[in-house]
């Protein structure tokens, strides 16, 4: 799916942090924003319609509910259709279990069907030519790739066990109070870092599933299907992790497909990814300062290469383009298009300067009310990263970076953001739910 594509997300999930931000577990959270009077802004339905490059010009409708049964519990969905292009989605995050109350469940998923979709790729069952270089390699050429009209359909369930340690010993949902969309309760962070004493830890089990067609005239369909499993462990000391402000937060995963059903590699991965976040204070134009950085680094130890008698190369028990080893896109390396790179390891880093604003000029505007609109923060940000065909010095070696600035609002306790990056193949725009990282 197309980079703008990601539009329909913001419209269908408005308050689904936990769904859309990095690392895919979160925090289990119940903000209470002291402007509230009785039920306003606990849901929000927005109709919308843009075009984007893997689309024709499509309209739609979004909408969400917050603590809906549940506080910490979300439910959203969204519909969208053109002359070619639709699509649907919808999603149930964070229900806590009768059996269990520290244990929570999210369900979501999205079907669509695009006129255009593009992918840094290469036919596995395709041996790949001689001294050609692989595309979505760290070295490949920006106009090597597969486009065409096709699906691009996913699903996940995901279940989230808070620890009985640190913040969440006696409660597994931590609350928070906001003003102005600001913290003004206790963070969930501690002044050190100790698990056993501070923060929140989360293990995480996530069974995902993705299908993806490529259709083309004269060679007929491509089309791929995965169907994995992530294991994680999270562990966050940041004070307000929907927008933190101070601590740091860290998560390592095992990701597997065991090739079942119709999915047709077996493959492993490993990440594992850390954030810091450095208060620096307020100034005439800022109500908050942040200096926020992130690194990641990933693995597939079942990654290999096959060569065949005319010295073809086939990749086997990989992860696919769209999962693993994979940079560009949404939350890692903005400037370049959706899994632009991946290989058999990766690294990252970034680091943000987050300058939320005094002046909101929508505030006191009551037809914008019911957006619940409490900042905006100016954002500029550089990252840097790298795949290679094994974990060496190599990682190190011929680094792509890109810069970027960006556009994000607390909108009733969520953070929405617009970002905008530029690399040596240009720009590129994203639009999504909470902050990449």
């Amino acid at each position: 799916m197309n980079r703008y594509a990601s539009i329909v997300l913001i419209l269908s999930c408005m308050l689904a942090t936990v769904a859309q931000a990095r690392p895919p577990v979160q925090v289990k959270s119940a903000v209470d924003r002291l402007e509230n009077t009785g039920s306003l802004g606990e849901y929000m339905v927005l109709p919308y319609a843009f075009a984007a490059e893997s689309t024709d010009t499509v309209l739609g409708v979004g909408g969400m509910r917050k603590g809906f049964y549940q506080d910490q519990m979300l439910v959203g969905g969204t519909a969208f259709a053109g002359e070619e292009s639709w699509g649907a989605f919808a999603g149930v995050w964070d229900y806590n279990t009768p059996w269990s109350d520290r244990l929570f469940v999210s369900v979501t998923g999205m079907l669509g069907y695009y006129p255009q979709h593009r992918a840094y790729t290469w036919p596995r069952e395709l041996d790949l030519p001689p001294d050609v270089i692989r595309p979505g390699a760290n070295d490949s050429s920006e106009d090597l790739f597969l486009e065409s009209s096709g699906d691009s359909n996913w699903w996940e369930m995901r279940f989230d066990y808070v620890l009985p340690t640190g913040k969440g010993r006696d409660s597994a949902i931590a609350h928070y109070e906001l003003e102005g969309g600001l913290l003004v309760s206790e963070g969930s962070g501690g002044p050190r870092w100790n698990p056993l004493e501070h923060g929140v830890t989360v293990a995480t089990l996530r069974q995902y599933n993705r299908y993806q067609s490529f259709e083309y005239e004269r060679a007929g369909d491509l089309d791929g299907t995965i169907h994995a499993f992530e294991l994680g462990l999270l562990h966050d000391n940041t004070d307000f992790p929907i927008n933190p402000s101070q601590g740091s937060w860290q998560y390592v995963a095992l990701h597997h497909d065991p090739a079942w059903l119709d999915s047709e590699d077996q493959w492993t991965f490993v990440e594992a990814e850390a954030a810091k976040y450095v208060p620096l204070g307020e100034d005439r134009f800022a109500r908050q300062r942040v200096l926020a950085l992130n690194a990641w680094t990933g693995y597939s130890p079942s990654w290999r290469e096959t060569t065949n008698d005319i010295g073809g190369v086939r990749i086997e028990d990989a992860p696919p383009y769209l999962e693993g080893a994979s940079l560009g896109g949404f939350y890692r390396m903005r400037g370049y298009r959706d899994a632009r790179f991946h290989d058999k390891a990766s690294i990252y880093a970034s680091a943000e300067l987050r300058y939320t604003l005094r002046y909101n000029p929508v505030k006191d505007l009551d037809w914008l009310r019911f957006l619940r609109l409490d900042w905006f923060q100016l954002v500029g940000f550089v990252e840097g990263g790298s795949v290679a065909p094994d974990y060496d010095s190599e990682l190190l070696e011929d680094w792509h970076s890109d810069v970027g600035l960006g556009l994000r609002a607390m909108t009733g306790g969520i953070v929405v953001r617009f970002d905008v990056g530029w690399s040596d193949e240009g720009s590129n725009a994203w639009v999504m739910v909470g902050h990449p990282f």
